[in-house]
């Protein structure tokens, strides 16, 4: 009976060990129950790589836009007299000067032509001579401002105006400039054209001094000049107003034109010698 204490005295630690353990074991699974939700909630929390973008859609052109390109195009592959690719207006120059020649205002236009027709009638039909007309018009405009002049302090009117002109340097500077530049040009198309290097250049300005010798032995300078002043108040109206048409038409001939100078080549310019390529340097 003396041992049964002891015996449950002994029987405790070990229980109390065994309990520990299960202890122990509880507490280290609810540890990682806890990370376990922990590293999910952690992984909750991190922000998740955002999808790709959709590709944005390719936007067609509506059907009235292609065409509208269609026609341009076509309209760019038209053949236009001289190998014109810009509009009539800007061809002349543009400015007030082909606003003139187009009849952009009829009435500056109609004046311009008025004032060349009356001077060719007054130089070519009534026989008047430049230098006869200028001393004329010189002596009536200074004997009427000068009379006025003097008469306003009688008549108590206000003396005429009379407008102080000065050239200005630059405008005679960029004048003499391109006329030298334009001479000059012409020089070397005639040096490059006597070379014989191009024999279609020489015969278009054989061609085209031969046409001006017609001319001139049919009518003098001054009616020639107002000959040209007139196309260009005419023809560049007409060829805009109807600029397909004749286009169409130009370009029948200008095929037709080609062939005959194809012909031409093969039997006869094909058999001219022509001058050196370059020039010998000496």
């Amino acid at each position: 009976m003396a041992e049964q204490p002891h015996a449950e005295g002994g029987a405790s630690p070990k229980h109390e060990t065994l309990m520990e353990k299960l202890a122990d074991k509880l507490h280290v699974g609810g540890k990682g129950d806890s990370s376990s939700s922990s590293s999910d909630s952690d992984n909750d929390e991190r922000p998740r790589p955002s999808a790709p973008p959709a590709p944005a859609a390719e936007v067609k052109p509506s059907f009235s836009d292609s065409a509208a390109t269609a026609a341009a195009e076509a309209k760019a592959k038209v053949f236009r007299l001289f190998g014109r690719e810009q509009p009539i207006h800007k061809a002349l120059g543009g400015g007030k000067p082909a606003d003139v020649f187009l009849w952009r205002n009829r009435n500056i236009s109609a004046g311009v032509l008025g004032g060349a027709t009356a001077i060719w009638i007054l130089f070519e039909c009534l026989g008047y001579h430049l230098l006869t007309f200028v001393c004329h018009g010189l002596i009536f405009s200074l004997g009427v401002l000068f009379l006025w002049s003097n008469a306003s302090s009688f008549i108590n009117k206000s003396p005429p105006r009379i407008p102080e002109v000065i050239i200005p340097e630059d405008l005679v500077v960029n004048i003499a400039l391109s006329t030298r530049y334009e001479i000059n040009r012409a020089f070397a198309n005639l040096r490059h054209i006597a070379l014989g290097r191009d024999i279609k250049k020489f015969l278009m300005m054989i061609a085209g001094l031969w046409l001006l010798s017609v001319l001139g032995s049919c009518c003098n300078f001054l009616t020639l000049v107002y000959i040209v002043f007139v196309v260009l108040h005419t023809v560049p109206v007409l060829y805009e107003k109807y600029e397909d048409q004749i286009d169409s038409y130009g370009e029948k001939g200008w095929v037709e034109v080609k062939k005959q100078y194809a012909v031409f080549d093969e039997k006869v310019l094909s058999k001219v010698p022509r001058g050196p390529a370059k020039d010998k340097k000496h």
